[in-house]
């Protein structure tokens, strides 16, 4: 902390004026003039310094002697020795009264020296980080300068590592258009003079290794601009760790040594024509501890509790929303601050990897939602970091959202896209997370994305699609399907854009998946309306087969839908309270064996009726209510019946693998359809009422002879229906319908779905 009357050197940067600093000797070897010699002393002390390597540390000047110059501000004295043989080798003379020191020193070369100081109330042996040779390789700064290292997260960012056999910290920050950057922190006081680092120019990296630091140091970047002005405290861009709210500062992490168990998984992740059932979590609301304040459960906590309840529910994957660091509650983590540092909400990095980890050993997938198209206007942040607009475009035509009054990332600087597509290295590399679901795809491709005429600039075509963001996005998903272990990408993705799932070397974006929006949209839009009116909305179920196998679609019923004022997806249900809850259930059969992935926000298993509150743990005490559990257990048998069907998800991606068997009974409101496997009997049949009505004796064509088992009736009493079916099975005649050789006869609950599958065990009925 500052003394009282002590002047705090952010002040004097302020007021003083910039000073040039020079070389202790000068370029042709002649000694100096007390004016050099006294600006480069007034530029270390006033923290204006921009080469400090040139003037502090171990130096050989003009007439041969070697020179060490330090700066330590409250020091008495200062001596100089050896640390191998502990001989004192000089003391150094105090220079200026704000704690800059010079003295020459016994040697005739480069040699270990630590410092001896000498404060008022104590005296500690320190070493000199100004006695270290530059850090990064040659190869890593060629990368950096040509925005192509793919592990940037190994060499930017804060590192404990050994330097000549002593154990610190090195720190490497990205800031070409600063004057002077420094590292601060709770080991100097804050104090931006103490630590300044050095300049790489060849990619303007600045550097420093800092001796004695160990990991839980915390810190963040002091830097000046171009133009002098001095700039609020930033936090490192490439942190692995971050403070809780209130505090903003970056924390060293310690190296990775996390000792995974999860080799099996990792050998055989799931591939595209394998089931995928996907439970979206908020680890902040999914489920709080009341008994403690309602805290939020930790990394390990919900590892103990999240993942029993997701495998008992049959989901295949779990889907978090952002956990990259951010400083906002209310923003969900969709505006993130530390794209490097899981957020310590919920623990340390090591805590969030137990988390993966434990997932992968129970059989589950974990995928993250990632934001690489727009970051928050936090002075700490990416923002103007060097005095510059360093990771944004500086027109707010091309650089800033206007919706979420966030910047947008210039795709265009070759180092902005190498940023972020090693950060998507990170996350699945580092963390095994199998997935990254890209947020806002269509804020990025387009630059007119929620603007008026005038407000965007056109491409070099003249058009409006981000021809840079479109490049980045190309070769992101090409690197993560090449390097990243069997991880996939999810678009979401809003628009008509073509060929977003399709490969890159076809034209596409090369996602592995884009989420069905329109799907979401119609649909959701059909089960909003009174059954006496659907008939005049059937289109709206039948339109998305028309695209259905244009992208490898995920079905989405997501956080956005239950979310400012849109309710509950029970909310959006029509009719009384048993029909709101009869007409979620038929939908969710309806959406589990259309073809796509599944994809359902937490609390939707189970009908909670209110909307989302980020604030708030689910309503799990609705579960003592028979309707809720009722819904809860049909998710889990759908999910259950999803994975051992092979015609529900093998030929998701495929036409052949969907047939209507009707579509066209508008006036009742019924569709009926099957989904087909390898083999001939190998389907299974959806029949939906989408009415209030039983029908009795309701014929369909059925592909095959021989005995139907009823393998959900969404209307069963342990869902909370009514029971109206078959008794669970129905046997086909040779009566020609809907165009088939077979039909059979059903008894249709009221507002309720029926799965059906051919089954040979005849024996079993009898």
């Amino acid at each position: 902390m500052q003394g009282a009357g002590t002047p705090n050197p952010r002040d004097l940067l302020e007021t003083l004026p910039h000073d040039a600093c020079f070389r202790f000797s000068n370029q042709d070897g002649a000694k100096p003039t007390m004016s050099q010699i006294d600006a480069h002393i007034e530029a270390v002390v006033t923290g204006r310094c921009s080469e400090p390597f040139s003037v502090l540390g171990l130096h050989q000047v003009h007439d041969g002697t070697w020179w060490v110059s330090a700066f330590q501000p409250g020091a008495l004295t200062i001596t100089v020795f050896d640390w191998r043989t502990r001989k004192v080798c000089g003391s150094l003379v105090q220079r200026h009264e704000a704690g800059f020191f010079s003295g020459q020193v016994d040697t005739d070369a480069p040699f270990p020296y630590r410092l001896r100081i000498q404060f008022p109330h104590e005296t500690i042996d320190l070493d000199d980080p100004y006695r270290y040779p530059p850090c990064l390789g040659d190869l890593d700064i060629h990368l950096i300068s040509e925005g192509s290292h793919l592990e940037l997260y190994n060499v930017l960012g804060a590192h404990p590592r050994e330097m000549e056999g002593v154990a610190g910290v090195l720190f490497a920050v990205w800031a070409p258009g600063a004057q002077r950057v420094s590292v601060v922190g709770t080991f100097n006081q804050w104090d931006g003079r103490r630590h300044v680092m050095r300049r790489r120019k060849e990619c303007g990296v600045w550097e420093l290794f800092v001796p004695g630091l160990v990991a839980g140091e915390l810190y963040k970047y002091e830097i000046i601009g171009g133009n002098g002005t001095l700039l609020p405290l930033k936090t490192d861009p490439l942190a692995f760790a971050m403070e809780q709210l209130p505090g903003t500062a970056s924390i060293v992490c310690p190296e990775d040594r996390y000792e995974w168990h999860d080799s099996a998984w990792m050998a055989n992740r799931a591939t595209r024509n394998a089931p995928m059932s996907i439970y979206e979590v908020h680890l902040g609301s999914w489920k709080r501890k009341p008994e403690e304040g309602f805290r939020y459960l930790t990394y390990r906590e919900l590892a103990d509790d999240l993942i029993p309840y997701v495998k008992k529910m049959g989901f295949t994957h779990i889907e978090l929303l952002p956990i990259s660091e951010y400083p906002f509650d209310g923003s969900w983590g969709y505006q993130p601050i530390g794209m490097y540092a899981p957020t310590s909400r919920f623990g340390t990095p090591d805590d969030y990897r137990h988390l993966v980890d434990r997932c992968h050993q129970a059989g589950i997938g974990v995928l993250m939602d990632w934001v690489p198209g727009h970051f928050p206007t936090d002075p700490n942040g990416l923002g103007n970091f060097d005095g510059t607009c360093l990771y944004e475009h500086m027109d707010p035509r091309q650089g800033k959202h206007q919706d979420w009054n966030t910047l947008i990332y210039n795709y265009g600087r070759r180092e902005v896209p190498n940023y972020l597509i090693a950060n998507a290295l990170y996350w699945v590399n580092r963390f095994h997370i199998d997935g990254l679901r890209v947020d806002a795809v269509a804020s990025m491709l387009y630059l007119d994305y929620s603007r008026r005429p005038g407000e965007w600039i056109p491409n070099k075509y003249g058009g409006n699609e981000n021809l840079e963001a479109i490049d980045f996005l190309r070769r992101l998903n090409i690197l993560v399907y090449e390097k990243g272990n069997g991880a996939i990408t999810i678009a979401e993705e809003s628009t008509a854009y073509p060929m977003v799932s399709h490969p890159v070397y076809q034209g596409g974006l090369g996602f592995g998946y884009k989420w069905n929006m329109g799907w979401m949209h119609d649909t959701l839009l059909y089960m909003s309306k009174d059954p006496v009116y659907r008939r005049y909305h059937h289109e709206r179920l039948t339109f998305g087969l028309l695209y259905a196998f244009s992208e490898n679609f995920i079905l989405s019923l997501s956080h956005d839908e239950v979310v400012h004022g849109k309710g509950s997806l029970l909310g959006k249900m029509s009719g009384d309270r048993w029909q709101k809850f009869a007409n979620l259930r038929a939908y969710y059969a309806f959406m589990w064996t259309y073809p796509g992935k599944k994809h359902l926000f937490m609390g939707g298993e189970f009908a909670q009726d209110r909307e989302w509150n980020h604030d708030v743990s689910l309503d799990w005490h609705l579960l003592s209510d028979p309707f809720h559990t009722g819904v809860q257990n049909l998710i889990r048998d759908l999910n259950i019946l999803y994975k051992s069907s092979q015609p529900m998800y093998l030929r998701d991606g495929e036409p052949g693998g969907f047939e209507w068997i009707d579509c066209h009974d508008i006036e009742q409101s019924i569709i009926s359809f099957l989904r087909r496997g390898e083999k001939p009997r190998d389907v299974t049949i959806t029949v939906c009422n989408f009415t209030p009505v039983v029908r009795d004796r309701y014929r369909i064509g059925v592909p095959v002879e021989g005995w139907y088992r009823e393998l959900v009736n969404t209307d069963a009493i342990d869902y909370g229906g009514s029971g109206v079916g078959n008794d669970g099975w129905v046997q086909a005649t040779p009566d020609p319908w809907h165009g088939r050789a077979w039909s059979v006869a059903l008894r249709l609950p009221p507002l309720g779905a029926l799965i059906l599958r051919p089954d040979i065990r005849v024996e079993a009925k009898t």
